[in-house]
């Protein structure tokens, strides 16, 4: 009988062995865990740290293939994904960078024309010469004095001085220095290229790759990456397209009247465009005030009729079109959005 004693011992050390194998079995894991947590950590940034350079042509190129990934799938139907994609990248080449290229060197040359501009004494002390003999700025002035301002002509001259300045010498060093770092630019440019190329043939395999590693449902992922790609296209798209025919429109009208630097000034209101308060009226309602001044008021009216057309239909008829109410977002929260973006960028 004594026989059966340890195997009775044996028997009811079992239940806390097993308790110990499993407490260690957890231990483990959860160290294996926290060690993949950490190289893992350690990968993304070592990842991080080698594609910084390029993260603004990343995104850029991200938003690119998406914009233009129904023209890569309508070509799909008649030709291999590669020759779609080197059809596509060719097209978003003639229409967007050569423009751009032949664009640079206008404003080139109409930035550093404004900087000779606003050092014209003579023109300068015409201005001032218009303020002093125009009722309406000598009421302005009665106007102002009345809530403690002082206003001389003398101001608005060196204001307008100043300003054209120092815009015309920034827009001129940016120019100059995209125009003088020709290599920087060819080389951004063909990696800009080649990233959009891959994207738009593994795009699919790509949005595959982040939703397996995402920790939310298949759906929900499936949900953000369409609305992601969606909202991309609406606003770059939408406000892309509005702002460029404003910007279009807006050079031809300068031209038309024989305003100085159509170019510049088109360009310029092409980037207001984006701003949902502000916009175009930025250029235009200066234009036409310094226009009525120096004593051209029919133009400074039509300058101000053409605001008001251009404005009404763009805000009303061509962004509703091409934005609808797809983009559920409060009009001070987009202006914020594009003035820190702009300031993100380095525009």
């Amino acid at each position: 009988m004594s026989a059966h004693k340890p195997e009775k011992k044996i028997v009811q050390d079992m239940p806390k062995n097993r308790h110990l194998t499993s407490e260690a079995d957890r231990m483990l894991n959860s160290l294996q865990a926290k060690y993949f947590l950490m190289l893992f950590l350690l990968v993304t940034l070592l990842l991080g740290w080698v594609l910084w350079p390029f993260w603004q042509l990343l995104i850029l190129a991200f938003l690119l293939a998406g914009i233009f990934r129904p023209v890569y799938l309508l070509l799909c139907k008649w030709v291999s994904p590669w020759m779609a994609s080197s059809i596509t990248c060719i097209l978003i080449t003639v229409i967007i960078f050569v423009p751009l290229t032949f664009c640079i060197g206008a404003l080139s040359s109409e930035a550093i024309n404004l900087f000779h501009w606003s050092k014209d004494s003579n023109l300068l002390l015409k201005i001032q010469q218009s303020l002093q003999n125009n009722t309406l700025a000598g009421r302005a002035q009665e106007l102002l004095v009345g809530f403690g301002i002082n206003f001389e002509p003398s101001d608005v001259t060196r204001m307008i001085s100043d300003l054209s300045k120092t815009a015309g010498l920034f827009i001129y060093g940016k120019a100059s220095g995209w125009a003088a770092n020709i290599m920087s630019f060819v080389f951004q440019f063909l990696i800009l290229i080649m990233v959009i190329f891959f994207l738009l043939k593994e795009i699919d395999r790509l949005i595959e790759f982040l939703t397996h590693l995402s920790p939310l449902p298949e759906e929900q992922d499936k949900l953000l990456m369409n609305k992601f790609m969606e909202l991309a296209g609406v606003i770059l798209v939408g406000n892309g397209i509005s702002g460029v025919f404003q910007g279009v429109l807006g050079g031809l009208f300068f031209a038309m009247l024989e305003l100085n630097s159509p170019v510049l000034w088109g360009s310029v209101m092409g980037v207001l465009a984006f701003l949902p308060i502000f916009g175009i009226g930025g250029v235009l309602v200066p234009t036409a005030a310094i226009l009525l001044i120096n004593g051209h008021s029919g133009q400074a009216i039509m300058t101000l009729v053409f605001y008001g057309m251009l404005a009404f239909s763009v805000e009303y008829l061509l962004k509703p079109k091409f934005v609808g109410s797809q983009v559920k977002m409060h009009t001070l929260l987009v202006l914020l959005a594009i003035l820190g973006g702009m300031s993100l960028f380095g525009i």
